[in-house]
């Protein structure tokens, strides 16, 4: 008998006819002898339904109350399950956050779990019975309701399978597992059966949308095993796993990642003395602005030009703090734009191989687009380019590496 943590996400419950689709699907898995723990999202929009109507009432809702209100999306959604369920002749039940055990730290809006107590659910799964969660939330020391931040209910269901020492966390939304690059990008882009903690973290910042990156931290920091399935059709999915379980069949490259939420910032002619770049970055990060990739060259005699970049929600807040920053400076000019974006390779396997940089450079050199930032690591490498040639360097990159699924012959 295995023991197995469910998730599905808003669109995998978005209305009745998919709960119980969903209901068919936990009740197939315990027919198939494992013990099963369920974790739901709220319906599809409803918690921008909800902070609609916050926003109606306050233009600044206390965030005590926030929570209180939000949390109810994930409410509906187990209740709705459970009573699926029955109809199937499964008992189950049904807990929020709070009668789950899930105790959070005091923020509001974002917070983080602290511990989870699950003697409760250990023991209804005992007794042959569903164990349904909203997931997002949790209780903190004051007994007040508290909510994980956007796409908690990921956080919360790896968050479940560590403290029961679960066999796998499944993950059903409404892909069908992790892939090289968008197919909606690349249409031949290759779903792939595994890839690691590492890589997948990679993935989710550089804007894969498939799993919340605080999610595969936790994963990745207690070992659960992860896997992304579709709600909407069978298939093995891709298992989210560490490295070291077959490294000579790792592939040198798992895929390509994009991000068109990219803004960068120049400062020009700054004078190049020691702590210089502190002393730009410095009231960024006071902010609570989070700075990405920082490129600085030498312009001259005693000079130096900084470029970095952010968000491009944060765009127009670090212009301004940063402009005032550069007249104290004595920085000869400011600029910033918008339209660039960000490219990168990533995959475990570079690490031991040399020559990864100049096949990328190469490909993008020969459809004539042009590197304007360069960053590195371990597992990837990441350039800027103009926006306007995201998608063509996706495609070139994804050919250029061979990532493509083969093309079948009929």
């Amino acid at each position: 008998m295995s023991l197995l943590v469910h998730k599905y996400g808003g669109t995998s419950v978005g209305s009745p006819e998919r709960i119980k689709a969903v209901a068919e699907k936990v009740k197939a898995s315990v027919d198939a002898g494992n013990q099963v723990v369920v974790v739901v999202s709220a319906m599809s929009g409803e918690t921008n339904r909800l902070i609609a109507l916050a926003g109606e009432m306050s233009k600044r809702p206390e965030p005590r109350e926030l929570d209180v209100l939000v949390s109810t999306g994930e409410q509906v959604s187990m209740a709705l399950l459970c009573m699926a369920l029955s109809e199937l002749g499964q008992e189950s039940r049904s807990y929020t956050g709070a009668q789950a055990g899930i105790r959070t730290d005091m923020s509001h809006n974002k917070a983080r779990i602290t511990d989870i107590d699950t003697e409760k659910v250990l023991a209804d799964l005992n007794k042959g019975r569903v164990v349904v969660i909203a997931g997002f939330q949790g209780i903190n020391a004051d007994g007040d309701v508290t909510t994980l931040g956007r796409g908690g209910s990921d956080t919360s269901a790896v968050a479940m399978a560590a403290a029961l020492e679960a066999d796998e966390c499944q993950i059903y939304t409404d892909v069908d597992g992790v892939y090289t690059t968008d197919p909606r990008v690349v249409p031949n882009a290759r779903k792939l059966a595994k890839i690691t903690f590492e890589e997948m973290l990679e993935m989710a910042s550089l804007g894969s949308k498939v799993l919340q990156i605080r999610s595969v931290e936790f994963a990745g920091k207690y070992g659960v095993a992860l896997r992304v399935l579709s709600s909407f059709a069978d298939g093995d999915g891709t298992l989210i796993t560490t490295d070291e379980e077959n490294p000579l069949e790792q592939a040198l490259i798992s895929g390509i990642a994009f991000n068109r939420d990219e803004a960068q910032i120049t400062v020009l002619g700054v004078p190049d003395t020691p702590g210089i770049a502190y002393q730009i970055v410095g009231p960024v990060a006071d902010a609570n602005i989070e700075v990405d990739m920082i490129v600085q060259n030498i312009s001259g005699d005693q000079f130096t030009d900084f470029t970095f970049t952010v968000n491009r929600t944060d765009y127009e807040r670090t212009f301004e703090i940063v402009s005032g920053k550069a007249k104290e400076l004595g920085a000869v000019d400011v600029s910033g734009r918008t339209d660039i974006a960000k490219v990168s390779v990533v995959g475990v396997g570079m690490r031991s191989h040399a020559g990864i940089a100049s096949v990328m450079f190469e490909a993008l050199a020969k459809d004539a687009i042009n590197i304007l930032m360069i960053s590195t690591s371990e597992i990837k490498i990441s350039v800027v380019v103009d926006e306007k040639y995201l998608e063509l360097a996706v495609r070139t990159l994804h050919e250029a590496f061979e990532l493509s699924s083969p093309v079948e012959v009929v």
